[in-house]
């Protein structure tokens, strides 16, 4: 170059990288392109592949000691200053020394006191102690699943940040696959009608409520039962009736069935009836279930009187004034509400629906339990919905319809509000894509914080940055009328928030945070508990000692337990050598198993490698009980149950020792002086900075504020639960669009006061994202990969064979297009759910693409991130459990996994590319070894 700069190889300087990275959104360049190898879509997905391969391989090597030493600035190493170009974690060392060392909070930090003495120090000492990896745990720990999480965000990251030379890059776009449901918004209250929504191959509906007469002692007591109706292919349509207490009943038999499981709370018991002329059908009226009330709810057309002594007495002990308020306003919605029925008499289309919010709620109730494949095929479930059927009488038959129309309406009050809400945002589409150009633009975040900071009132802000809040005010609205009015839960919701809002005395609150000094009060805390008098062992140091020496006694206890249930102090012993043993054993152990494809436990017991060896007649002990073990899960039987309890025992003990071991290590983890030190630092880097912002903001002020906005939305909800506004929904939609206008400037001035005393921090968080947006939209300084070049060279020198690369590259992007469409298959009621859709009530303006990222990647890391958390779910599920019936679970699942994923496509072979591998790291450490 003319300008003596060296450009780096395989690498694209900056100048000549521009118009290639501002073309390389929007060139799609399909098919092969003139003097280029590769067409875009093989470059991107070569590109991958590569830097995934990469990634896997430096966060891998995370879990050595030296990891670190290798790593470059600002850690220490043995052979001094490792420049970037050296380091043998290029990704991870770019991404830390730009974005992780340069957090506003972080950048403070001394290199030797902080990074270098204590960090690295801990980080090193951490390594060394082995914790156990998810193959000693028998399943996959929590540890891995966050490592494969921060793996894919990282590859994403790479991706989407460093281009290709020639400006051409291009994905598998979602236009390909033309699978997504484009009849998703009328799906999207499907959750919410009253039949058809298929859960699990359950469609349940609580059609009903009638009062049922049960005589206790001498007189007859009348109770609700509700009456539920619901459709499997495998058991028809059955009507069976329940009261409250069959449902809790149901939750008690569940966690019988489900151990450990957690289940979604079951709704409180209420009481109130509901109007039955109109959509937003909630309390106005309640009867008591005893043999005064009347026997259904058709007659019950008098019972309409809400008492404002029990409306507002939850408010009354702690906010009068409050409560006088919602007292006040209760009683006009009442008169309102009244006024328009004037003295007509009762019509039986305008009866309230007895105990309408708790059909509702408990209805809700029974889908979310059913979402769940395990739950919606258990024997509790099956019995709840299928025993016992009755029948409908003409009575019963006319209420049915009465609440099946009742929820139609309660849809179509939903779709008004949803109608009127996204034409209101659509209105303001071209003032946002004024705002989204001045955001997504350089220093845009800036800017908007900093007029933030200047004006007092939202006012005063120039036009665009209020359409911005005027959209925030729609938005808002839009998810606070979802919450509490738009859901089966909703009233269930609604009332819990309204308890927990009674009791919460702010007053005394607010004066507490105004007279503390949180900032000495937590250093003296600190100081407290770190001190180290004569040198001996901190407070806290013994407070997390005791508190793992528990847990470590605890898992001897149970250690003691199995050894006379084993009976052989040998195979015990050998257990325990294997989880105390070096990594190197251990992994040599693994590989062994692997290799013969028996279990780990056989491997560990017939190793040479730990002492002492077995007696023929121990392993072929050992062998029998395999053999048992495998018979007994595969074959549910009592007498191969019997004979695998001692191979179960075994497994069981080499868990507990490598839970014993990993909690000894942590343990003397706690015990060395870098760790208290480390504490201390991270707590003054982190802790005091916020603590000074808090105080100059008087953030107490903003406790009262709340408050009073939370007091307004029980007033607004009400109303609309009142039925004032339902005959109108623009009035519903301006009713909470006003609720948030009234409250937007103390919101405002909350952000204001804490951005104008935060001595430059949210300055500083503000430029660090710009600079992650900035990586993203133009990628490193130093350029672009030339992967038409890398590949070349490769073919050149004869490192891979051009038709073998050019092949696997192709069924790379086939597996792409195959998985994505699949998945788009699979997901596309998913893709439907009512709250994807509420977002349609926001203005446009934005994609992911204005911040440099790409909707396809975007959907990859989904689809890998709920396959992991269904993993992690289900491994928590089994923990502690009966081992013979946690493998014969695990395997039911993986049966059921193949059955579900049936068709789904597999990762096809790579061999060829990674050869390319070497040459790439080399391109790749030119790239990101900007200083």
């Amino acid at each position: 170059m003319s300008d003596g700069s060296v450009t780096p190889p395989y690498g694209t300087p900056p100048e000549t990288k521009m118009m290639g990275a501002n073309s390389r959104r929007y060139n799609k360049g399909g098919g092969d392109n003139t003097g280029n190898i590769l067409t875009g879509k093989q470059e991107h997905y070569l590109k991958r592949e590569l830097i995934s391969r990469q990634t896997k391989s430096e966060i891998a090597e995370l879990n050595s000691p030296t990891a670190l030493r290798r790593f470059g600035a600002p850690f220490k190493s043995d052979l001094g200053e490792v420049s970037p170009t050296d380091s043998d974690l290029p990704i991870l060392r770019f991404i830390f020394v730009h974005h992780v060392r340069k957090f506003p909070f972080l950048d403070q930090a001394k290199e030797k006191e902080f990074w270098q003495d204590k960090l690295q120090v801990f980080l090193e000492s951490f390594a060394t102690k082995q914790i156990s990896s998810s193959e000693d745990r028998l399943e996959e720990t929590k540890r891995r699943k966050l490592a494969l999480k921060c793996e894919k965000l990282v590859e994403l990251m790479m991706n989407s940040g460093i281009p290709t030379a020639s400006g051409y890059e291009e994905r598998v776009s979602f236009e390909e696959i033309e699978v997504v449901d484009r009849d998703a918004r009328d799906e999207s209250l499907m959750v919410n009608v009253p039949e058809g929504h298929v859960l699990n191959g359950w469609d349940v509906n609580v059609v009903s409520v009638r009062q049922t007469s049960v005589k206790r002692t001498v007189r007859y007591h009348t109770h609700a039962e509700f009456l539920i109706r619901s459709k499997h292919e495998k058991h028809g349509e059955v009507l069976v009736g329940r009261r409250y207490g069959s449902f809790k009943q149901l939750t008690r038999d569940l966690k019988k069935e489900f151990p450990g499981k957690v289940f979604p709370p079951l709704p409180i018991k209420t009481k109130a009836s509901s109007g039955g002329s109109t959509g937003l059908l909630t309390p106005s009226g309640a009867i008591k279930d005893d043999d005064s009330s009347s026997i259904s709810s058709v007659s019950t057309i008098a019972s309409t009187e809400v008492s404002s002594r029990r409306l507002s007495a939850p408010f009354s002990h702690s906010r009068s004034a409050s409560a006088s308020r919602n007292s006040r306003s209760v009683s006009r919605n009442r008169s309102s509400l009244n006024s328009e029925r004037g003295d007509s008499p009762p019509q039986e289309n305008s009866a309230p629906l007895w105990r309408e919010d708790q059909r509702v709620s408990l209805r809700a109730y029974l889908r979310n339990l059913l979402k769940n494949q395990q739950i919606a095929t258990s024997a509790a479930m099956k019995t709840f919905l299928t025993e016992s059927p009755v029948k409908l009488n003409r009575e019963e038959e006319a209420d049915e319809q009465r609440r099946r129309l009742a929820d139609q309406a309660r849809v179509d009050e939903q779709m008004k509000f949803f109608e009127i809400a996204r034409s209101r945002a659509r209105e303001l589409d071209a003032y946002m894509e004024g705002f989204r150009r001045e955001i997504v633009e350089a220093n845009g975040l800036t800017n908007l914080f900093a007029e933030i900071k200047e004006k007092n009132h939202i006012s005063e802000l120039s036009p665009n940055y209020q359409k911005f809040a005027e959209w925030a005010r729609i938005e808002v609205a839009a998810t606070i009328y979802h919450l509490f009015l738009a859901e089966d839960n909703s009233p269930e919701l609604f009332a819990q928030m309204k308890r927990i809002h009674s009791l919460i005395p702010y007053a005394v609150l607010k004066n507490i945070i105004r007279i503390a000094n949180p900032a000495a009060v937590m250093s003296g805390v600190l100081d407290l508990f770190l001190a180290q008098p004569f040198k001996s062992r901190s407070l806290m140091q013994r407070v997390f000692g005791m508190a793992i020496s528990d847990g470590v006694n605890q898992v001897q206890k149970a250690i003691d337990a199995l050894w006379p249930k084993v009976g052989d102090a040998v195979l015990c012993d050998k257990i325990k050598q294997f989880a105390e043993a070096s990594d190197d054993v251990r992994e040599i152990i693994r590989e062994d198993a692997a290799a013969d494809d028996v279990d780990i436990l056989v491997a560990i017991l017939r190793s040479e490698l730990l002492e002492p060896e077995l007696s023929p007649e121990q392993i072929g002990t050992v062998f029998n009980a395999y053999v048992a073990w495998t018979n007994a899960v595969n074959n549910v039987d009592d007498e191969m149950r019997q004979g695998a309890v001692l191979f179960s025992h075994l497994k069981q003990l080499l868990k507990l020792y490598t839970r014993r071991r990993d909690k000894m290590m942590m343990q003397a983890l706690i015990e060395e002086p870098v760790t208290l030190q480390l504490f201390r630092d991270l707590f003054h880097i982190f802790y005091e900075p916020l603590v000074r912002v808090y105080k100059s903001a008087n953030v107490y002020n903003s406790i009262t504020d709340f408050a009073h906005f939370l007091d307004d939305i029980i007033v607004v909800v009400e109303k609309a639960q009142k039925q004032d506004l339902a005959s109108d929904p623009n009035k519903t939609v301006q009713a909470f669009i006003d609720l948030c206008a009234r409250h937007e400037d103390n919101f405002f001035k909350f952000i204001h006061e804490v951005h104008l005393h935060d001595n430059g921090l949210f300055s500083s968080l503000m430029g660090w994202i710009e600079d992650i947006l900035a990586f993203l939209r133009n990628g490193p300084k130093r350029g672009a990969l030339d992967m038409n070049k890398l590949f070349e060279d490769a073919v050149a020198q004869k490192v891979i064979d051009s038709a073998k690369a050019k092949a696997e590259i192709d069924s790379l992007i086939k597996w792409q297009f195959d998985r994505k469409r699949w998945h788009e298959g699979k997901t596309r009621q998913k893709m439907a759910s009512g709250r994807d859709n509420w977002s349609e009530t926001k203005p446009g303006g934005f994609s992911v693409s204005d911040f440099g990222l790409e909707p396809e990647d975007l959907a990859d890391l989904a689809i890998d991130d709920a396959e992991m958390d269904e993993d992690l779910a289900f491994e928590e599920e089994l923990d502690d459990a009966d081992l013979i019936a946690v493998e014969q679970k695990r395997r039911n699942r993986q049966a059921e996994i193949l059955r579900r994923t049936a068709g789904q496509p597999v990762k096809p072979p790579i061999d060829e590319l990674h050869k390319m591998g070497d040459v790439f790291l080399v391109a790749l450490k030119n790239v990101l070894s900007e200083d």
